[in-house]
Order: structure tokens, then sequence, then C-alpha cells
């Protein structure tokens, strides 16, 4: 949905705190409530008297005990403007309610400062003009920029809303592929709580007292130096296979911020080294996902080819073995 006032109406909704939320902050309850908005946003409406907790004006760090009343009065700002753009879209499937894309590497799924255009929002919106009503152009989950593979999208805003539930409770299934550093163990499971690092802001990290993050993964193949995992998320924290791999001891072939250890890259022969080096984006790919479709109630799986580039290079890792 574009976020100028034209498309936006003035936001008004309350919600009552969970009782089990008690000792959470107000900022992070409403980021988990109205997800169409970032948590930076509802702070700065939280600080400025738009959000308040039984009437009362309070900081974004204000703790709830828990049932009280959360109400939200706010305008949001004219920030960006989403348009459709003729861009090719990869679809896996389509109906009245859902869609599903093949997202390549390499493209930005919504539009913001740095990508302002020739996004996946802008290829969605120029397909399917309708999109442009509901919230985040109908988009419910997100894939890194080089993150490749399949993308589930609401066409409709009771669609947005079931499938904005399943993710909650996790009856939403993802299945990604990865390509890592070293021998993995046959089969294992990361249980390690993540929030943004305290000091370089755009990554994060495994904190002591992050959000719950869990990560299950089994290993499908190896050569010498890397192996090819399936990995299946509990949780959906921003960078979560990264950075849980990297943590393990594993980071994933080819990227650029969570890169610590590589075992095995020295050891490699001097042209595969470079090969590997020179791989552009991380090695990951969502592969599957599983959902139950908003309208019908059936339950449903899609799959997305593993990438081009991902199949060469698995290929040359494992003919360089011999």
């Amino acid at each position: 949905m574009s976020e100028s006032e034209n498309h936006h109406p003035r936001i008004q909704s309350q919600f009552e705190v969970p009782l089990d939320a008690g000792g959470s902050r107000i900022d992070v309850i409403c980021a988990e409530i109205w997800t169409d908005f970032s948590r930076a946003r509802l702070s700065q409406w939280i600080s400025a008297g738009a959000i308040r907790i039984d009437g009362q004006q309070v900081k974004p760090k204000y703790k709830v005990l828990g049932g009280e009343l959360v109400t939200v009065d706010a305008q949001p700002e004219s920030q960006v403007t989403w348009v459709g753009q003729p861009l090719d879209l990869q679809t896996l499937f389509v109906d009245e309610h859902l869609i599903i894309v093949n997202k390549p590497a390499g493209l930005v799924v919504h539009p913001g400062h740095g990508n302002p255009s020739h996004t996946l929002v802008n290829a969605l919106l120029h397909h399917y003009p309708e999109l442009d009503t509901i919230p985040r152009a109908g988009i419910v989950h997100r894939l890194d920029k080089d993150t490749s593979g399949v993308l589930a999208i609401a066409r409709s805003p009771k669609a947005h809303q079931k499938l904005i539930a399943q993710l909650k409770d996790r009856s939403m299934g993802r299945q990604y592929w990865a390509l890592v550093f070293g021998k993995t163990r046959p089969v294992g499971t990361i249980d390690a709580p993540m929030d943004r690092h305290r000091i370089q802001r755009t990554r994060m990290a495994v904190m002591t007292q992050g959000k719950p993050a869990v990560t299950h993964y089994r290993t499908l193949q190896q050569t010498a130096h890397v192996s090819a995992i399936e990995v299946r998320l509990e949780t959906g924290r921003t960078h979560q296979i990264r950075v849980h791999m990297t943590h393990l001891g594993h980071p994933l072939v080819g990227d650029p911020v969570y890169k610590a250890g590589r075992p095995g890259f020295g050891t490699m022969l001097a042209p595969v080294r470079a090969r590997v080096d020179a791989f552009p984006r991380q090695a990951l790919h969502a592969e599957s996902l599983r959902l139950i479709h908003p309208a019908t109630g059936e339950p449903m799986s899609f799959t997305a080819p593993l990438a081009d580039d991902l199949v060469a290079l698995m290929h040359d890792l494992q003919r360089d073995d011999h």
C-alpha cells in the first residue's frame, strides 16, 4: 500500500494487552499487534501521545502490567509513494485471495530509502493494482534482498489478516536451502534468542535478553569444505538463519555480513577459494512454504526450484572434490 496520506485513512484502533504480556515494553507490544507499521513509527506515536494506555500518555519504554486498554488515533505521514512498474514477476500460484511468487536474488521486497523503486512491490502493483488497498501491498513476510525463493502475498484484506494470524501462531511453515562453511552435524536445533546488535544497528545478533529464536536444520549434502542444509524456522526473526548458523560456527557461503569463522575456507585450493569468495550473495533460498488457504481452509504447499546460481555453485564444489 502507498504510504501517502492520500491512500492511508486515519488510524483509529484499540486492543487489550494480554495478561501474559506483563513486563513487556509498550512499543514492543504495539509492534506485535499493529504489524503494518514499523516499531520506530509506533514509538514516535507513543511519544507524541497518539498511542495511549488507559487514556494516559506514556513513554515507548513503559512496561505494561497486562489487561490495559491501548488506543491509537494517528495520521500516517506522507513518506514514499508506491507505484506499479512493468517488471518481470515469476508467479507460482494465483487466485482471488492469494499470490505466490518466486523472488529472484537481488530484488528488494519493499521500496524504501536507497531503493525507492524497482522492487517486488512495484512489480506486484503493476500486475495486481488492487494490492494498493492492502497493507504492505499484501506481503505478510519478507526475504532479504539477496535471498531467493517462495513468498506469499495476500490479495484481499481478509486473506491478509488470516495469513498474518498463521505467521503468529506458527501454522505457516517455511523451509530453506542453505550452503554453509564446514561440515554440519546430520541434524541440529539452534535455540538462541536474537535482537539488534547493540552497536551496529543494521545487524542482528544472538543476545541473552533477545526475542526467542529457534532454527532446525538437516544436512543434505557435503563436500570437502561446505554443507548443503535444509532449514526449518520455528520463529521468523530478521536474518535468523544467517545469524544462527554463524553462531553455530557455520556461516553461509557468500554472506557479506555474518561471515565470522568460515571453517575450511583457508584450506580450499586457490581456484576453489576464489570461486567461493566471489559468490555475490548469501547462499540462501526459500525453498518451500506451507499454509492454510485463507478462504477455503485447504492446506497448501508451494515450492520454488533452487536458483540457478546456487545449483552451479554446488556443482562446482562437488566437481572440485574429485
